[in-house]
């Protein structure tokens, strides 16, 4: 009963629309991901063995799969936070992330301020 108290207060600033839309965006770029992932790893067609021969294209493949598995990552950790009522909370101040910021990366961890200074500490 607490746990879901709890979930209904650090959620307040999102409705249960915005959190079902987020959910469905989640869901969607998971899949999106997956399937890049195994076209990176199937093996070259006829067609793609011309294009494919270069270090360069490998460089560039190696590079995209690792994006795609980070992306991945996020967008499967943000779910579980969303099933475990954490979802839209800054991971660094604990205040909620705005709801414009969740609409344009719904698997954001941290508000607008927290991220800048996560960036400029690179």
């Amino acid at each position: 009963m607490v746990n879901h108290q709890t979930i209904g207060d650090r959620a307040a600033h999102l409705s249960p629309e915005d959190l079902a839309a987020l959910r469905e965006n989640l869901h969607e770029q998971r899949l999106f991901r997956q399937e890049q992932l195994r076209r990176i790893a199937a093996p070259p067609r006829a067609e793609d063995l011309l294009r494919r021969h270069s270090a360069a294209q490998a460089e560039v493949d190696v590079k995209v799969a690792a994006s795609a598995r980070m992306v991945l990552a996020d967008v499967e950790a943000a779910l579980r936070r969303i099933a475990e009522g954490r979802y839209g909370m800054c991971h660094l101040c604990r205040r909620p992330v705005e709801r414009e910021r969740l609409l344009i990366v719904p698997q954001a961890r941290y508000c607008a301020r927290c991220q800048q200074v996560r960036e400029a500490g690179r």
